[in-house]
């Protein structure tokens, strides 16, 4: 079985992901950068797994248009979906509930977050106030959740047709 993990990011971190993820899924896997990657041939995949940075509570735009544009490739796959973000206890659930459109999200077969990450080195003035405030901090922090990335392989593999 072949895999495409297609992702978005913003700083870095959801391509870090991704490449954890690699690792842990059975079968011959590729990942992509949906910004740069132009010609997808849908038909050399029999899996699909998605994954965006989330900021205000959606995912980048270029995943958006994506998942979009290709709904109905997409739904003709086995298929999962991941986000990267902050958001705490019930925000989280609420995040990968809202962020890709339901129709992908009732069909994939694990949805789940990897963790997230405040990189003020790579912020620009107004993100950095806006994490401050919100966040109420101003130093680095990153956390991944290597347990759901691992949990998230071992669903995906499994329910693979």
């Amino acid at each position: 079985m072949k895999t495409l993990i297609a992702y978005g990011t913003k700083r870095g971190f959801t391509k870090k992901c991704a490449e954890l993820l690699e690792k842990k899924i059975t079968g011959e896997v590729s990942v992509e950068n949906i910004k740069s990657s132009t010609n997808i041939d849908f038909s050399s995949y029999d899996n699909i797994i998605i994954g965006s940075s989330v900021y205000m509570g959606k995912i980048r735009k270029e995943v958006t248009e994506f998942c979009n544009n290709y709904k109905e490739k997409l739904l003709s796959k086995n298929l999962g979906l991941f986000i990267c973000g902050m958001a705490e206890d019930e925000d989280i659930e609420d995040e990968l509930k809202s962020c890709f459109p339901e129709e992908l999200s009732d069909k994939a077969l694990v949805v789940d977050i990897f963790g997230g990450e405040y990189n003020f080195d790579k912020m620009n003035f107004i993100e950095k106030t806006i994490i401050k405030k919100v966040a109420n901090t101003s130093e680095n922090r990153e956390i991944i959740h290597n347990e759901n990335i691992k949990r998230f392989a071992e669903i995906f593999n499994a329910l693979q047709n």
